[in-house]
């Protein structure tokens, strides 16, 4: 048996980083956060992230992020896993959320790396020990973008997390490939990794991930379960057939900062999500076209 056949898949191969739809008030419209969290676990998403990156979290009270998984799972079907973003700098308020998410009934938590300020390794094992401790039956999905954060995670520091029967998966954010094929080393099948990077799920699968939160789910799920399908199928023709398809409306949707480009394309396909929150802006004209011209190109799925 292969490594990645042997690796459990917590949270199903494919899930989305949720958007956050905000109403012209500037609200969050959470009866279309649950239509649209309907039609992605219906095309192809095994299952959802809410108040990530993608949702905005640095700008959602904690109030708004839980009405979000509460409108989000009640949407949902059985089986569809949601995930609630439960990160913070501050050790102390993030042990609050995780305590919260699993008192909503999340099926699991993304925990962030504290960012701003840069904690030593020894700090960060404290600090997700801290968290995993106080929600113990709620599997954690540890989240490393250093790009973001400005820390990044060491994967042998992630080894000593090990003992915590709930730090259960990795989300690998770094940009490198590498980093996946040293947490493999350090943690063996134990931890399931998954790619945070559209543009390097496939690369990332060929060196033990197995799976994507995927922003580009948002709009073409079904090819991007099809690509993660097909590879762990052993149908590696096909799935470099469909990174290839993917990978311009991919570089389109990260030519500026998430998730100002998703949201575009969103409105463009007719989920009228709304315009981020400051102090992010809406996309401007040049991206509008580059993300229309992508779109067009896709082949029928």
């Amino acid at each position: 048996m292969s490594a990645l056949a042997a690796t459990p898949v917590p949270f199903g191969r494919v899930l989305t980083a949720l958007v956050t739809p905000f109403a012209a008030d500037g609200s969050v419209d959470l009866e279309l956060a649950a239509r649209l969290a309907q039609h992605l676990t219906a095309n192809g998403s095994d299952g959802l992230v809410v108040g990530g990156t993608t949702g905005e979290s640095p700008t959602l009270s904690w109030e708004e992020q839980h009405q979000l998984y509460k409108a989000v799972k009640g949407a949902v079907p059985d089986g569809a896993k949601v995930l609630a973003g439960t990160g913070s700098n501050c050790t102390a308020e993030a042990v609050v959320a995780v305590a919260q998410a699993a008192e909503l009934g999340a099926d699991g938590a993304l925990v962030v790396v504290p960012y701003y300020n840069k904690p030593p390794q020894e700090g960060l094992v404290a600090h997700f020990r801290a968290i995993a401790e106080a929600a113990p039956q709620l599997p954690l999905m540890l989240y490393n973008i250093p790009g973001r954060t400005g820390c990044s995670l060491a994967p042998d520091t992630t080894a000593r997390l090990l003992d915590l029967p709930n730090v259960v998966s990795f989300k690998a954010a770094s940009g490198s490939t590498e980093e996946v094929s040293l947490l493999r080393q350090h943690c063996g099948s134990r931890l399931a990794i998954y790619s945070g990077d559209d543009a390097l799920t496939l690369p990332m699968l060929a060196v033990g991930a197995v799976g994507v939160v995927s922003v580009a789910s948002h709009l073409v799920g079904p090819k991007i379960q099809r690509l993660v399908s097909a590879f762990v199928a052993g149908d590696h023709g096909t799935a470099l057939a469909l990174h290839d398809e993917l990978l311009p409306l991919i570089r389109a949707l990260f030519s500026t900062t998430n998730p100002i480009p998703v949201k575009a394309a969103l409105e463009l396909m007719g989920w009228p999500v709304g315009a981020p929150r400051l102090p992010l802006v809406s996309a401007d004209s040049d991206v509008r076209a580059r993300l229309t011209t992508a779109l067009a190109a896709l082949r029928p799925t």
